[in-house]
């Protein structure tokens, strides 16, 4: 997979011209379509929006005002949620949240139906969430907005990989190069998905470490070495991000018990010493604490980074509202 740096031989790089070439994607449903350089635009537009939200006494901006967000989670969710919802308040945008346990979902309306009643609403930007890999897709081809994935299913969460991937290069100072080692249920994660596809991209070395009970098939063909054992992945790792075990999209034993998982894939501060002293600990949450990581290390001031990617992701979804909505704005260069 090509670095951040690399170009197929004889292209420009788009981004480099700016514009609509920068990324010529009408909606944010992965992070298998994109180009290196199409990320690596996403997190430039990012950093503006960190400088912001973290310096300015008025944090509002009005380029989204009059433009309507639709928020539409069909699964929980905290962070991702609240998080999309800052990020259009803070745009200016008339931001509404629909929880699926409150819609006609729950009356038996299909996802079609549900996808085509947004429509008719007009609004100019949908976030979806939906516990079906694929469903995402499925409503996007059905709308006339653009859609952003905020995680379906097993299949991808981009914005977590690209908040990750800022997080990342802030703290670090680069991706490529770096040996990124991701640990826990990765059979089942979306966010292993969207981050080994991400790194990889962007020239990391990414590592992913499981029991043989929750490691998928081919990972190889995702940009990541397959490990089994916790110690032998940490070896030289200059990242190290936690999963959680995702009991509910489990059916069956996956694992003897927590205890014995964590024995073997939690990290401890111990196990953490195995990386390079300066290994930066993440995990895009909720951590359950003493199974996949230990509150010495989940909150230690030097080496955790879990706060920082909580506020890097409202940064980047705003970076992703901003852009996908250019055309809408008729933003020069964008029509």
């Amino acid at each position: 997979m090509p670095s951040e740096t690399e170009v197929p031989a004889g292209q420009i790089r788009p981004a480099d011209s700016g514009g609509r070439d920068a990324f010529p994607h009408r909606h944010l449903l992965s992070i298998a379509h994109l180009k290196p350089w199409e990320i690596r635009f996403l997190l430039d537009e990012a950093e503006h929006w960190v400088g912001v939200n973290r310096g300015a006494a008025q944090k509002h901006d009005d380029r989204l005002a009059g433009l309507t967000q639709i928020n539409a989670f069909f699964e929980n969710s905290t962070r991702t949620l609240l998080s999309f919802e800052i990020a259009g308040k803070r745009l200016g945008a008339d931001v509404v949240n629909m929880h699926a346990a409150q819609s006609s979902v729950k009356k038996g309306e299909t996802l079609i139906d549900t996808a085509v009643t947004l429509n008719a609403m007009h609004a100019d930007v949908i976030v979806i969430r939906h516990g079906s890999s694929g469903a995402v897709q499925l409503i996007a081809d059905k709308v006339d907005c653009p859609v952003l994935n905020a995680g379906d299913g097993w299949h991808e969460h981009p914005t977590q990989a690209l908040l990750d991937a800022l997080t990342i290069r802030r703290r670090r100072g680069f991706i490529e190069g770096q040996i990124v080692t991701i640990c826990g249920d990765v059979l089942h994660s979306r966010v292993a998905r969207s981050n080994m596809l991400c790194l990889a991209a962007l020239g990391a070395q990414v590592r992913v470490v499981a029991p043989p009970t929750l490691m998928p098939a081919a990972v190889e063909c995702m940009g990541a070495t397959p490990y089994t054992r916790f110690d032998e992945a940490l070896a030289g790792s200059d990242v190290v991000m936690m999963l959680r075990l995702q009991n509910e999209r489990m059916d069956g034993a996956f694992i003897p018990s927590p205890r014995e998982y964590h024995a073997l894939y939690g990290l401890t501060p111990e196990r953490l010493a195995i990386a390079k002293p300066d290994a930066l600990v993440m995990h895009p949450g909720p951590m359950n604490r003493g199974v996949e990581i230990t509150s010495g290390v989940a909150d230690d001031p030097d080496r955790s980074a879990i706060t920082e990617q909580v506020e890097m992701g409202v940064a980047v979804r705003m970076a992703c509202l901003d852009v996908l909505t250019r055309s809408a704005r008729g933003v020069e260069g964008w029509t």
